[in-house]
Formats: C-alpha cells, structure tokens, sequence
C-alpha cells in the first residue's frame, strides 16, 4: 500500500492533487478506528479524497519532508518540533492524547504489576530478562519506548529483547504469541481486547503521556504537495465539531473514550 501510494503521488500530475489529500499518519490512528470515523467525514464535508499512509511516525514525517504527503498526523513530539524548526512542517497544532501503557502477561514473570514509575518497570524487565517486544521501527511509540531505557540507564540487547519492525497492532499479535511484555498506547490496546489477552500492568505515570498533533507540509518539499488540501484536513482536525467526535470516539465500543481532544492547547500545558 505504502510503495502504491507513493508512486501515485510521484506520478500524478500536480493537478490531479487537487482533490486528494494525502495524509501520513501513524498506526494507532488507523488500528484504533478513529480514521474510519473521521475520514469520511471530512470527505463529505469537503469533497476531497483522503489517501492515508499508515506507518510509524518516523517513516511519516519522512514521507511528508520529502514532499510525498500533504498533511501528518503523528506522535512524536521532539521529532515534530524539529521537523518545524527544520522547516519541513509548518503549523504545528495539538489534537488529541490518549497515555502509553505497558502491558504483559498475567503471569507477570518480572513483578511489574502496580510500579508506578513506568522506568522502574523496564528495569525490572531488564533485570529478569522477561521477553519484551519493542515496534523497532522508529515509530513515535519506538522513540518513547527508547527514552524511557535511557532514563533507566539501560541498553536492551539479547534474546529476551524482540524488535518486531511492525506496527503497533502487528506488535501486540506478537507480544500475545510469545506472551511478552510491551509498551502500547491506550486507544489501540482497547481496540484490539478481542485478539490479545495481555492485562495493563503499568499505567497513569505522568511521563505516559502520548500527545497527538497535526502538521501541514512546507510546499517547498516537493512539487505535488496538496498545500491547501493539506491545510483543510488540518483545520478538520482541530474544528470543535471534529473534536466533539474524538471526545465521544468508542465510549458506545470500550465504555471510555480513546483519545482526549486537546485543541488549542501548547506543549507548555502539559510540562
């Protein structure tokens, strides 16, 4: 999908971009169903097309620095703001947040249930070389995954240490089958408790934060950036109307919501 889309953007004719909005995006966006109720939403609010992208946000905001998207939607926010400053992205704005959480067996081999540090659980994992699958795929998830070893002072190396280079609901099949712990955001956990049966063992650690935020592509990337397609979707995102549905997003499916609308809002209120 992602090698079909590309060649469309490079081989279609910057006219025919018109009414395509590309956007590159992250998995739990898509494995969580929140695209499936907003797209087309958008779509008939506007009359354009979205072509969504679904990868980690490290191959998304590539993809769109390269001018090969019109619009990101990630989850990363150190990797965003130096996209911004790099000037890539422009018009950097808050969506939503859902939380990491780590979840494991219900055996819980390394102890971790209730640890209220989330890096004092990883070092637990560490310690007794439980499995734990990490996305290893530069996604925004694999990034925080990355800093939170770090903080423990720790390198994850060895067979206990699983890099399944997928994403996040790939990641979960696989931590189900080797029965592994791993770290996942919320809203794609509640989405997939009919395919996995690996309890939240750690969770509500402020650092646990997972904040969304939608950028438009500096047309200077590339020829066929969609600028005013990309900026449509954009204002979408951040519309109260839009916000309202991310509000109420799979309360009637899981009983909560799996996001929390934050629109308006700057990093500086959640430091």
């Amino acid at each position: 999908m992602l090698i079909a889309l590309t060649s469309l953007s490079l081989a279609a004719p910057a006219q025919a971009q018109s009414n395509t909005v590309i956007l590159s995006t992250t998995t739990s966006t898509q494995d969580s169903g929140l695209l499936d109720a907003l797209v087309p939403l958008f779509e008939k609010k506007t009359g354009l097309t979205v072509k969504t992208i679904s990868v980690g946000t490290g191959q998304a905001l590539a993809l769109a620095a390269r001018g090969e998207a019109d619009v990101a939607l990630v989850h990363a926010p150190s990797l965003e703001r130096k996209c911004v400053e790099e000037g890539k992205m422009r018009n950097r704005r808050l969506v939503m947040y859902n939380d990491f959480v780590i979840i494991g067996p219900e055996d819980d081999p390394a102890k971790i249930k209730g640890t209220p540090k989330a890096v004092d659980a990883l070092k637990r994992v560490a310690e007794t070389q439980s499995r734990f699958v990490s996305r290893g795929d530069k996604s925004g998830t694999h990034v925080f995954e990355q800093g939170l070893w770090k903080q423990a002072g720790i390198e994850p190396t060895g067979t206990w240490y699983i890099e399944s280079g997928q994403g996040m609901g790939q990641t979960l099949g696989i931590a189900n089958d080797r029965r592994a712990y791993t770290i996942t955001d919320r809203g794609t956990w509640l989405a997939f408790q009919k395919r996995i049966s690996l309890p939240i063992l750690v969770e509500k650690d402020k650092p646990l934060l997972n904040i969304y935020s939608v950028m438009e592509i500096n047309p200077a990337n590339g020829p066929r950036v969609n600028v005013a397609g990309g900026k449509a979707f954009a204002d979408f995102m951040v519309a109260p109307e839009t916000q309202i549905l991310i509000r109420t997003f799979g309360v009637d499916k899981f009983g909560q919501p799996l996001f929390v609308p934050i629109a308006g809002k700057t990093d500086a209120d959640f430091r």
